[in-house]
């Protein structure tokens, strides 16, 4: 058993999942505010479940029915944070990832100065965490763009948006640093190519001089020279800041043995871990410069770029895990949904009820290659089940979950055994909140029931599920009993 005793045990949430509250002390509206309800458990075109459109976006910033726009509710931590540390505190919890809503600072992110009133919620939620000895993990953009911009600027791929972005962050370094040590910049920032508008406010009508993969490109690079310079104001304001970068790990393996199957697995993977090469090691991989390059894909940089982002790389590397996946070159293999991903199905693993197929072991081997890639401390900081739990007697009976955390810390652990640098875990979600894609409820994921419904019905009671006592062993006991 090598886990350190310093380990970060813990749970993470977003703004936007979570907070609720979105038009209340002078928040904007978010992209994630225009984002409606759309269930769907297979998930077999995603590209098509997360395609939204210029009209539908204006109809509804414009649209006052709440009904199918569950972010805009969240799970109402905006007024039961309190309630919510303390059952966090009891379950053991040495660290909360949470993210700083950009709209609740600066509504349209053109603002020259910052709402008050979203810095005062927050410094209040970290005075809180303090005080209950969880440290914060703090999200800085986690899906949560300004729609202004999105609208104004087609998002990222507007340069002028790093130097907003930037001036956001300083603000959260000046008047949070005192609080938060562990910062992240861009959530999942690899998943661009995959929901350009949810992760860079990116809207295919709005890409009339370039196409949209290159308009995705640019948004990247935009990304990459702000997260850099975060880290070099988080460094120069922040006393023993750290600044991490946050990597959606989609570890894939080849179908079969056959040579082309091992060739697609790979670039699919090296793929994967792009975003992650330039934060981490501070530069442009070759091969991926080659594709571009192939591609005709053109991506306007100023000189200092690529200078900013070679000396202001991340000092540790953060990444969410939730499942695998095969790749083949048969184009008949049955596909099935993962995190935001479709890949070919694994028949040595089990899947979710939302077919995300389950496999421990993958975790330890994503462990074991990115600390060897990298050679810098990991975090694991998004990991959990979501899945259809069933209230009765005031609680939920969730051994399924248990079993899928048990045998995830046991592969985490064997990891580190074998000499990986973690320093910590952080599940999702410890609490029921808005599921990212679907904008369900009903697709839940904590230790903790929130009595609501998908339609925003029900109490917001909150109820401690079985695998809340289990996981308070857990954490206790460091790891040692499962």
């Amino acid at each position: 058993m090598t886990l350190r005793k310093d380990f970060l045990w813990g749970g993470a949430l977003a703004a936007n999942q979570c907070e609720g509250a979105y038009d209340v002390d002078g928040k904007g509206l978010s992209v994630q505010d225009v984002q409606t309800y759309k269930p769907d458990t297979s998930n077999t075109n995603y590209k098509k479940h997360v395609a939204i459109s210029l009209d539908g976006i204006k109809a509804a910033a414009k649209d006052k029915d709440n009904t199918f726009y569950a972010k805009r509710r969240g799970i109402d931590f905006y007024h039961h944070y309190m309630e919510d540390l303390a059952l966090f505190k009891e379950m053991g919890f040495k660290v909360l990832r949470v993210s700083i809503a950009w709209t609740r600072l600066y509504p349209t992110g053109e603002e020259e100065t910052p709402n008050e009133k979203g810095i005062a919620f927050y410094e209040d939620l970290f005075k809180e965490m303090k005080r209950l000895d969880i440290e914060p993990l703090v999200t800085l953009h986690h899906y949560e763009m300004p729609l202004a911009l999105a609208l104004k600027y087609n998002g990222w791929s507007e340069r002028r948006v790093i130097d907003m972005f930037v001036r956001y962050a300083m603000t959260c370094f000046e008047r949070f640093g005192k609080y938060v040590k562990y910062w992240l910049t861009f959530n999942e920032i690899d998943s661009i190519f995959r929901h350009p508008f949810t992760t860079a406010g990116i809207i295919p009508e709005l890409c009339t001089e370039r196409s949209e993969e290159e308009c995705c490109y640019q948004a990247l690079h935009h990304q990459f020279v702000a997260a850099a310079l975060a880290a070099k104001y988080c460094h120069e304001m922040v006393q023993g800041g750290l600044m991490g970068c946050m990597l959606t790990k989609l570890i894939t393996y080849p179908r079969t043995c056959a040579p082309i199957d091992v060739y697609l697995t790979q670039k699919k993977n090296l793929k994967n871990m792009f975003t992650s090469d330039v934060m981490m090691n501070g530069e442009y991989p070759a091969l991926i410069l080659k594709e571009m390059e192939n591609k005709g894909i053109h991506v306007e940089m100023e000189e200092e770029d690529l200078d900013i982002i070679r000396k202001y790389p991340c000092d540790y590397l953060s990444f969410s895990y939730y499942m695998s996946m095969t790749e083949s070159a048969d184009p008949d293999a049955e596909r099935t949904p993962g995190n935001t991903v479709l890949g070919v199905k694994n028949p040595y693993l089990k899947a979710s009820d939302w077919g995300w197929q389950v496999d421990p072991e993958g975790l330890k081997i994503s462990l074991i290659e990115l600390y060897d890639r990298y050679k810098k401390p990991l975090f694991i900081v998004e990991n959990g089940f979501g899945a259809v739990d069933v209230f009765e007697d005031g609680t939920v009976h969730d051994p399924y979950r248990v079993e899928y955390f048990r045998e995830h810390f046991k592969a985490m652990i064997e990891a580190v055994d074998e000499g990986v640098d973690l320093l910590g875990y952080t599940s999702w979600a410890p609490i029921d909140l808005i599921s990212a894609s679907s904008n369900q409820m009903s697709k839940r994921y904590g230790f903790i029931y929130v009595d609501q419904d998908d339609m925003g019905n029900g109490t917001l009671k909150r109820y401690r599920k079985d695998s809340f006592w289990w996981y308070q062993k857990v954490i206790a006991s460091n790891g040692e009993e499962l």
